[in-house]
């Protein structure tokens, strides 16, 4: 099945890509279909700014859509950046600014009190207009500084639970299993088999 990525974030798309592809779903990049088009994320939550995104290109399109929202939320901060993570530092997408700004109002806090979650909402959107959501979350700990040099965002500071390693010293096929947007992925594919197997049945 094709479907339409709503994401002009290259790195998110890769990955998404890498874990569709084991649900023999086929990911269409929007820049192929709407060029550079920008949708406006200004939703409260990440459940909101998804399904923004995969309404909008499903509805200029024609075609399925699926999108990701994910952010981080850090407990010392009080839940901060989440929904803002993409902006912390002011500009949109200033990975290492984001950083940056994270470590340096955490500076001094003990390893016991750097607990925070990676989240991630996955949405698609059907123009028959059948709408799935679904939502990973992976808990954890800030790092006290930058390690690895794999994956994009926050990954190179944090610390998934059960593991020693940040996101960004793991090896990618491991991330995308235990990932946040890992398991929000596997969560909408076991929705997406539910619905369309119990239509094929009654079709049948």
């Amino acid at each position: 099945m094709q479907i339409v990525a709503a994401t002009q974030n290259l790195h998110k798309l890769r990955e998404i890509s890498q874990i569709t592809s084991q649900f023999g779903m086929e990911l269409v990049p929007m820049k192929e279909l709407l060029g550079d088009l920008d949708i406006e994320e200004n939703g409260e939550t990440c459940r909101e700014n998804s399904l923004t995104k995969s309404r909008t290109v499903c509805r200029l399109t024609g075609k399925a859509a699926i999108a990701d929202d994910s952010g981080i939320a850090v407990d010392f901060l009080g839940g901060a950046p989440g929904v803002h993570s993409a902006r912390y530092a002011g500009g949109h997408g200033d990975d290492v600014a984001n950083r940056r700004k994270i470590l340096a109002e955490m500076v001094g806090v003990p390893m016991k009190d750097r607990t925070a979650q990676f989240i991630c909402v996955i949405s698609y959107v059907h123009p028959d207009g059948t709408e799935i959501v679904a939502e990973g979350i992976v808990p954890g700990l800030i790092s006290l500084e930058e390690r690895g040099t794999g994956g994009f965002g926050y990954d190179s500071i944090f610390i998934p639970d059960g593991y020693d390693n940040t996101f960004a010293e793991m090896p990618q096929e491991v991330k995308n299993t235990i990932g946040h947007r890992a398991l929000a992925l596997k969560k909408l594919h076991e929705e997406f088999e539910a619905l369309y197997g119990k239509q094929e049945e009654e079709q049948k």
